[in-house]
């Protein structure tokens, strides 16, 4: 589902961005560490802030991105318009792109909770990630969607949505260990994690 003009509003602005360069990947990067090399995937790329966060603070040596958006995508391509570090696409979250254990890393700031069948989502993560590959999530909670605030002024799916609990349980079931690595924040309105790819997802 696509932001509506007042998310994406929020989710374009100096604030955000300072946020997810460095609390959200600060946390991240004490769950799971860098990447130090490699390819990185990014789900819901938005205006192409995140794909800097995972080069510069994971150190990844490639990333692709996508995003349902298509007018996000064209923000995400002029800022990182002709280099060859990044490759960007208009994809769907539930079908990726790309061939399975194709990424050591996907990165998802925020997206999942917008895809109507998330657990789909959550598989192709699985896919596309080699064994041993990490999952590193910021999501949004079943909490913070049925507020108030959220429901008055933002659009998201509202049925099937997640706690940090059923998100994590998701994530295992389809073979994503999480295990100790993640912490809810904010009244557990949001999830942060990482998980891993296990041989038994193959």
């Amino acid at each position: 589902m696509k932001l509506n003009a007042l998310e994406k509003l929020m989710m374009n602005n100096p604030v955000r961005a300072a946020l997810q360069r460095h609390y959200d990947a600060g946390l991240l990067d004490a769950l799971g560490g860098r990447l130090d090399g490699g390819r990185a995937l990014e789900v819901g790329c938005g205006r192409g802030v995140g794909i800097g966060v995972v080069l510069d603070r994971f150190g990844a040596e490639r990333v692709d991105a996508f995003d349902f958006d298509p007018d996000m995508v064209d923000r995400a391509r002029r800022r990182w318009d002709g280099d060859p570090r990044v490759r960007l696409w208009v994809g769907d979250a539930t079908a990726i792109d790309a061939a399975d254990g194709a990424y050591d890393a996907v990165f998802d700031f925020g997206v999942v909770h917008h895809v109507l069948d998330w657990q789909s989502a959550v598989g192709e993560v699985g896919r596309v990630l080699r064994p041993g590959g990490r999952f590193y999530f910021e999501e949004v909670t079943r909490r913070a969607l049925a507020g108030r605030t959220s429901r008055t002024l933002f659009e998201h799916p509202e049925h099937d949505r997640f706690s940090g609990g059923e998100l994590i349980a998701e994530l295992e079931r389809q073979g994503l260990v999480v295990g100790d690595r993640h912490v809810e924040r904010f009244f557990g309105y949001f999830v942060i994690g990482v998980a891993e790819r296990t041989e038994a997802s193959l």
